[in-house]
């Protein structure tokens, strides 16, 4: 059997994984690695890959699938807590940076549609790159960042009108008033049938497709569903993607979205790198070498544009200037949905081959420098834009828009020290029931669609799927969560979801139930601080009621029960010797937590370094107890001491400023 794209996908995977690791070490984007491999192994470069249509065809399925999730993240209730800055911010934003491309490229002899829809290209913004860039900095609730998000929102609608539009500005319309009136009328009906899916059809196919053990149906369910909206719209004479993007809309207002979501990113990733790898080999390096000064010149001047429109756009919303310039910076890049927008551009005659080459480069240059503007947002606000914009002007600017000041300090209402409870059965709502009686926020992740009911019905934050889905995790905030319960029977499920908080935190106390003694130790192994057996607590039940019958006093039996459990139930189990892996267990006070935090190979910036100059209690607010290094314990440090790769920190901080120095050490 012969697969004339085997070879080609060995390629690009490998060569793609060794740029990947490459450019992680110097933190630029994974976009760029993909772009960089198509740009080396395409026929522009080395000439590796001889089968580019068929790159192009996978390229396609990615653009689908990435439509498909940002359909699934848009919610109707997300926009609606953030309207007035999706819209009224982002349409500023974009309607100014259009009209001020039109009119420049317009002065220098530019038709009205080439130059409009040049306007649309350097309008959208980089949403993978910059939200990844803002989760990294922590600073997605930062002021700046939940406007440069919704605004980035915005965009992301936008394209979607903007592909429709692109066909009437080529001029392939004789009669534009009609063709308008027509695409009005599919988009109506499409929306018409949008309404019935997510009302009557989808949530009853997907509440079927969840009973049961497997996600296969699921799965499958998901991906149908995805590709028959794509297939829909292309018989309807729109876009593949536009289907998707409904497609997404449709699933993003069930209980199942989160979960779907977790299941597609695969997808997604894998096949969006073959978009990018498309685009690379689409860039002809030649052109990019033969104009340096040219593409430099053009990124800047797009950069202060896009920065001045940001800026403006959120102002007028009543924000303070110096978080409009933050925005500003944010947004100054082009984006991937321009390289989607750019290719029917080039078919239909809008946009030169070597304009589009132009785009390319700038593009690209673009999206390399984001991570390290936003490294050093804060010094060239204060050193570049400041010194233009002194304290006084500022504050003048701020008065006539009477700026509301608190909107810089407010936090969304992300959940923080929480106690995150996987399973809603008898134990899960015990748990749950407790903790809301003593004043604790806490999140259920529940696959059963009843239990998700009774969930709901007590007004508790309830995420429905697998818990080993990572996506779901997240949403759940493990990572800022103070503990997690993981109350399922299935032991094997129960081992990969324990391993999976593991790895997406270092800090929360993990709490398993399991029916059996003997997978304990399996729990230990994959990060577990706690594991609480049926078995011996039905023991633990037994012997007491016994005591008490033998008038044994109640503070007597109460220390005999926690020795018990103190000692991880050893003497039922013939051996009061604890686990090797409960020497590291945290110690949790209120206010502070003594923590053990393992440095594996870390972040450049705390791996190698002494502890002054990492400054942990400058930057972190830490105290570090205690090294174990090598079985011994270190504990007479100073400010010279360092910090190595495979070392265990004993620390005292705030609960906050643990998670932050544990994402560092990642």
């Amino acid at each position: 059997m012969h697969f004339p794209l085997f070879q080609e996908l060995v390629v690009i995977l490998a060569l793609a994984a060794g740029i990947l690791l490459l450019f992680r070490r110097f933190k630029v984007p994974g976009i760029l690695a993909f772009i960089v491999t198509g740009m080396i192994a395409g026929p522009h470069g080395l000439g590796w890959v001889e089968e580019v249509k068929e790159v192009e065809a996978l390229a396609e399925v990615g653009v689908i699938f990435l439509l498909f999730v940002i359909g699934m993240e848009f919610s109707l209730k997300k926009l609606a807590a953030l309207g007035k800055t999706v819209f009224v911010g982002g349409g500023l934003q974009v309607g100014i940076t259009i009209a001020a491309v039109t009119g420049l490229l317009m002065a220098f002899g530019h038709t009205t549609e080439g130059a409009v829809f040049i306007g649309f290209l350097v309008a959208l913004s980089s949403t993978a790159i910059v939200l990844r860039v803002l989760q990294e900095k922590g600073k997605m609730e930062a002021a700046y960042g939940r406007v440069a998000t919704a605004i980035l929102i915005f965009q992301d609608i936008i394209v979607v009108p903007m592909m429709l539009v692109t066909p009437l500005l080529a001029g392939k319309s004789t009669d534009i008033v009609g063709d308008l009136l027509l695409l009005l009328g599919k988009m109506v009906f499409l929306l018409i049938m949008v309404f019935i899916s997510g009302r009557y059809v989808v949530p009853k196919l997907l509440r079927i497709a969840t009973k049961g053990r497997g996600n296969e149906l699921f799965i499958l369910t998901i991906v149908v569903i995805c590709f028959a909206a794509a297939y829909t719209t292309q018989a309807m004479g729109l876009s593949l993607a536009l289907g998707a993007f409904f497609a997404g809309l449709v699933i993003s207002e069930t209980d199942h979205a989160y979960h779907a979501t977790g299941i597609v990113l695969p997808f997604h990733e894998i096949f969006m790198s073959f978009f990018f790898v498309s685009i690379g080999m689409l860039l002809d390096t030649a052109q990019f070498l033969a104009h340096p000064f040219l593409i430099i010149g053009l990124t800047l001047g797009i950069t202060i544009l896009k920065v001045l429109a940001a800026l403006i756009a959120v102002w007028v919303l009543r924000y303070p200037v110096r978080t409009a310039m933050f925005s500003g910076l944010t947004l100054f890049q082009l984006g991937e949905f321009g390289f989607i927008l750019a290719i029917p551009g080039v078919e239909l005659g809008l946009l030169s081959k070597e304009h589009y080459q132009l785009f390319l480069s700038v593009a690209i240059l673009g999206m390399a420098a984001t991570p390290f503007m936003l490294e050093y947002s804060d010094s060239i606000v204060r050193r570049i834009f400041l010194s233009f914009v002194p304290d006084v002007v500022s504050e003048r600017l701020d008065r006539i828009m009477r700026v509301k000041r608190e909107q810089d300090k407010v936090l969304s209402q992300v959940l923080k020290n929480h106690v995150v409870i996987v399973g809603f059965g008898l134990n899960g709502q015990n748990v749950a029931r407790a903790a809301k009686n003593a004043g604790i926020k806490c999140a259920v992740i529940e696959e059963d669609p009843d239990l998700v009911r009774i969930a709901k019905d007590r007004e508790l934050v309830v995420l429905h799927g697998d818990a080993c889905n990572e996506h779901l995790l997240q949403q759940a905030h493990v990572e800022s969560a103070r503990v997690v319960v993981v109350a399922i029977s299935d032991s094997e499920q129960t081992r990969k979801i324990v391993a999976g908080v593991r790895q997406l935190t270092g800090t929360a106390y993990i709490i398993v139930r399991t029916r059996y003694v003997r997978d304990m130790e399996a729990y230990y192994d994959v990060g577990a601080n706690e594991v609480i057996p049926e078995e011996f607590e039905t023991s633990i039940e037994i012997f007491y009621r016994v005591l008490r019958k033998y008038l044994v006093p109640e503070d007597k039996i109460q220390e005999l029960v926690g020795s018990i459990r103190k000692d991880h139930y050893g003497m039922l189990r013939g051996s009061s010797v604890k686990p090797d892996k409960k020497k590291d267990e945290p110690l949790i006070i209120p206010g502070l937590e003594i923590a053990t935090l393992p440095v594996t190979m870390g972040r450049g910036k705390v791996v190698g370094h002494t502890i002054g100059e990492i400054g942990l209690r400058e930057r972190y607010g830490i105290t570090v107890l205690a090294i174990r290094r090598n079985g011994r314990h270190i504990t007479n440090m100073n400010g010279t001491t360092r910090i190595l790769t495979d070392d265990l920190l004993y620390l005292l901080g705030s609960p906050e400023s643990i998670v932050k120095l544990d994402h560092d050490l990642r």
